[in-house]
């Protein structure tokens, strides 16, 4: 049993630095649990949870900002930086852990509040997670709210066209962070 379960984590690892799962297109954020490694060197080998300020400590590198970042782009640093202490380094980057891929509703829905999502996650799926709009919801009036760099946009979303068929391209993917409001 160890054996396969060992074997799974190869594969997960070679996948996910190899940007196959996750390495190209996750930006590592705020809570994420990296598993980092260096081959034959286990005193290399952490575990590391990534703080509020994005900014993790590595042995022999020091300070790396992880702040969008994606695995792939995190083992080309370390790669990249150890392999002036060490020849032939091999580097293994795993996502052991996301928990900042999260999202918010707030307003006239069942449930409020804040939702795990994926990277494929819509508005009409987070609304559903969110038990749905109760019936005192202005469904022609959801906006949703998205950071981008130092400015918040905001995104109008008409759920009586879309629940219709109508308008679909308003049933945006969410990104981490992302508030529904729903008036």
């Amino acid at each position: 049993m160890k054996k396969i379960i060992y074997a799974l984590v190869i594969v997960f690892s070679i996948l996910t630095t190899s940007g196959f799962v996750f390495g190209e297109t996750y930006k590592i954020g705020v809570g994420d649990v990296l598993g980092i490694s260096v081959w034959k060197d286990d005193s290399l080998n952490h575990k590391i949870v990534v703080p509020p300020d994005g900014i993790i400590a590595f042995p022999l590198i020091g300070a790396v900002n992880v702040n969008n970042m994606t695995v792939r782009g995190l083992r080309r640093i370390l790669t990249k930086h150890l392999s002036e202490y060490l020849p032939d380094v091999t580097v293994t980057v795993m996502l052991l852990n996301i928990n900042s891929l999260k999202a918010y509703v707030i307003g006239k829905v069942n449930k409020p509040g804040m939702f795990d999502i994926t990277m494929d996650t819509s508005v009409i799926q987070i609304l559903a997670m969110a038990g749905g709009l109760n019936p005192f919801a202005s469904e022609t009036r959801i906006n949703i709210l998205r950071r981008q760099k130092k400015s918040t946009i905001k995104i109008p979303f008409n759920y009586k066209r879309v629940v219709k068929g109508e308008q679909l391209k308003q049933n945006i993917i969410l990104k981490k962070g992302d508030v529904v409001v729903v008036p």
